[in-house]
């Protein structure tokens, strides 16, 4: 019971997960495909790396020069800096150059060499085999011919020339590549020598440019030269200038001694002016008043005539406390202060006309110094003027002796050096034949093009298999049609054009594929324990399934136990009758319908498996309408009173609508589907057009299953069907 509660469980859906089992398997069923693929891609790389020329290299070594041996310093002269990266980049380079490649060319005459023959390409050859075709080269002259080739030979010299610096040395390695040994150390060498010699040539060359243009320049800076001295001459004799920088330090005293005298005479008129405004406030009669201000105070007059006034009161007061008022010594002393007194006031009247005397004279004082210093500025000014155009004229003097002097030192530099050539690069090692060539590497190549070839057919066996969405096993019935698989019959090996023997199932030499048919047999058994599976449509979904020998194989099996009738209802094609051997006027199925025979005169007993065949008759036209009839419905019903099990073969349901009208009076239908050869959207299309017209589709049987195929796919599945013969019959 087990058994039947597995196969009506529905298959679980497909998770998005990677089975590398699946990849596994599909390329242990095309393995022997890829391997040959694979060596037959590697013995046709043989045969082609064997017909290549062998080619060699040779490397010469060059050291290139950061300091060139040389009589004097000159590099500005050449414009080099050799200590600059770039320096030797663009040495480099210039090893790279045409120039260098088309001097190499000429001085070893390449355009006449064998090694260098300009193959004629896959254009050429066609425009030779087809003359009608247009050339380019044909309308091009004879000379502009020569200069293609010669270009072109060219490029293909550089192509095969290398340079290859070495990683922090000033050395380079210089290699080319060619069929021959000796003319590859020929030309590596020749283009070391050519390098050095171009760049002998274009020293010496830069050296006499040098000169020349040096010995032209020189004449025109020694004019310059005398002119600006001329200049500085007359411009010193005109002005009659002696001492510019003396005169200038004289002046620029003079004036600052004058400001000095000026600042003072404004200071001492501030305070003159300030007093004289004191004195105005308080009026020149006020004496009293004036006496007290510390301008008048402070001079000595007026001090000593005060000191003189308090001598003279102290006097007075002293007599007047010995003598009375009118007493002469009395009277005298108090004139004598009267005196004094008045000679205190003329003191400060005098001082004060002194001051306004002082303000008078320092306003004209401070007056003369303001018009000194202006001329003493305009003077300045001129003699400044007067230095500027001097030191001018000197400087431009100045110049043009240095420049005169540098040029002189320069050509006197290339005179010397004119005929020295020193080598910007020398050879550490000459280029030499090589014993063993560089190219092809056939070993690596054939082993690059099995390897490819093994990766390229591993690739194409995963896009033919994810281009073939045919149903190959049955568990690709179960998951990729969500029906449940009733078996598989292997595929017999027979020639294409003729029919399997119908009777197969009963040939020793075919067991497994008897014990195939059962186990579908056995599957269909254990369907029917709930309810009878009397009637069984046996349909695919396209022509050429094989769908008629599976139908005659399970009558076969089922008629091993019961009593078994084998109907053809396709009638547009029948074949069963031929299969079975009947004559083509048999009557059948179609007779029956149609009223014209009876059932008993239609059916045939196969004494070979003993089953009972009612072959289809004569071909009708209006097939669907006989099966449609009510009619049809009543023979199956009688034809199922008499025996135990019908099995129906239809037509394809992709072809015809007939299989959809017959599965509504069938019990159950069994869909076949030939392995590895029908479409999966036609499979499933016609599984849906079986469950949308009658629900009643039992499973899928594979037929005509590779059991090679499927045992490197599955492993031990294919031998599911030996295994199951060997323990029934034991059983």
């Amino acid at each position: 019971m087990m058994a039947v509660t597995d196969l009506m469980v529905s298959p679980a859906p497909q998770q998005d997960v990677i089975d590398l089992r699946k990849y596994l398997s599909v390329i242990n069923i095309h393995k022997w495909r890829i391997f040959g693929l694979a060596i037959l891609v590697t013995l046709i790389t043989v045969l082609v790396v064997l017909n290549i020329r062998s080619q060699y290299s040779a490397t010469a070594t060059l050291l290139i020069e950061s300091q060139q041996a040389k009589a004097v310093s000159i590099e500005e002269v050449y414009g080099m800096n050799s200590s600059q990266q770039e320096y030797y980049l663009t040495q480099f380079e210039i090893l790279k150059s045409r120039s260098i490649a088309q001097t190499v060319v000429e001085k070893m005459d390449l355009t006449n060499h064998p090694d260098f023959e300009v193959k004629p390409g896959l254009m050429t050859r066609l425009r030779d085999l087809l003359p009608f075709l247009p050339t380019p080269e044909s309308e091009l002259t004879e000379a502009e011919l020569a200069h293609k080739a010669r270009e072109d030979l060219i490029t293909e010299f550089q192509k095969r020339l290398t340079i290859s610096p070495i990683r922090k040395t000033q050395l380079v390695n210089i290699s080319f590549q060619t069929y021959s040994p000796q003319l590859a150390a020929d030309v590596a060498n020749a283009i070391a020598d050519a390098y050095i010699e171009s760049q002998l040539e274009a020293k010496l060359g830069i050296t006499q440019k040098a000169a020349s243009w040096l010995g032209g320049r020189l004449g025109e800076l020694r004019a310059q030269l005398d002119d600006s001295e001329a200049r500085l001459q007359a411009y010193r004799e005109k002005e009659g200038l002696i001492d510019v920088e003396g005169v200038r330090g004289l002046g620029a005293k003079e004036l600052e001694r004058l400001s000095e005298a000026l600042t003072e005479a404004r200071s001492r008129k501030a305070q003159v002016d300030g007093f004289m405004r004191v004195i105005q406030q308080y009026g020149t009669d006020k004496i009293e008043r004036l006496e007290s201000l510390p301008e008048i105070t402070a001079h000595k007059g007026v001090q000593d005539v005060k000191a003189q006034q308090v001598l003279t009161e102290r006097r007075v007061s002293e007599l007047s406390k010995i003598y009375g008022a009118k007493h002469p010594k009395l009277i005298a002393a108090q004139s004598e202060l009267t005196a004094v007194q008045d000679n205190l006031r003329n003191q400060i009247k005098k001082l004060i006309a002194g001051i306004e005397n002082e303000a008078q004279t320092i306003q004209e004082t401070v007056n003369s110094l303001e018009a000194e210093i202006a001329k003493a500025k305009d003077l300045y000014q001129d003699v400044s003027l007067k230095e500027t155009t001097y030191q001018r004229l000197e400087r431009e003097v100045e110049t043009n002796k240095q420049l005169f002097d540098t040029f002189l030192s320069r050509q006197k530099e290339t005179e010397v050096t004119s005929d020295f050539n020193s080598a910007i690069a020398r050879f550490t090692d000459r280029a030499v034949a090589a014993t063993e060539p560089v190219a092809p590497k056939r070993k690596l190549i054939v082993i690059l093009a099995f390897v490819a070839t093994l990766g390229f057919g591993v690739m194409l066996a995963f896009v033919l298999d994810a281009l073939n969405d045919t149903i190959k096993s049955p568990q690709e019935v179960e998951g990729l049609l969500a029906q449940r698989s009733l078996g598989f019959i292997p595929a017999i090996p027979h020639k294409k054009t003729v029919d399997l023997p119908i009777h197969t199932f009963f040939s020793d030499q075919h067991k497994q594929y008897a014990e195939s048919v059962r186990s579908i047999r056995t599957s269909l058994t254990l369907l029917a324990l709930d309810r009878s599976l009397k009637t069984i449509e046996v349909t695919s979904s396209v022509p050429g399934e094989g769908k008629s020998t599976v139908a005659a194989n399970i009558a076969f099996a089922f008629g091993q136990m019961e009593k078994v009738l084998l109907i053809d209802a396709d009638m547009r094609r029948p074949t069963l009758a031929k299969r079975f051997g009947l004559p083509a006027y048999q009557p059948g199925l179609a007779n029956i319908i149609a009223g014209r025979e009876q059932i008993d005169d239609c059916l045939v007993l196969d004494e070979a498996s003993g089953i009972t065949l009612l072959a289809a008759g004569n071909v009708p036209p209006n097939p669907l309408e006989l099966l449609a009839s009510e009619k049809f419905n009543e023979v199956i019903a009688e034809l199922a009173l008499r025996f135990d099990r019908i099995i129906v073969d239809t037509p394809p349901v992709q072809a015809v609508s007939d299989p959809l009208v017959i599965a509504k009076q069938m019990d159950a239908v069994v869909y076949v589907v030939s392995a590895d050869h029908t479409r999966g959207g036609a499979v499933r299309n016609g599984v849906a057009k079986l469950l949308q017209a009658e629900n009643n589709l039992y499973g899928v049987v594979l037929n005509k299953v590779d059991m090679k195929k499927v045992a490197q796919a599955y492993g031990d599945y294919g031998q599911y069907g030996y295994y199951h013969y060997y323990s029934s019959s034991e059983s």
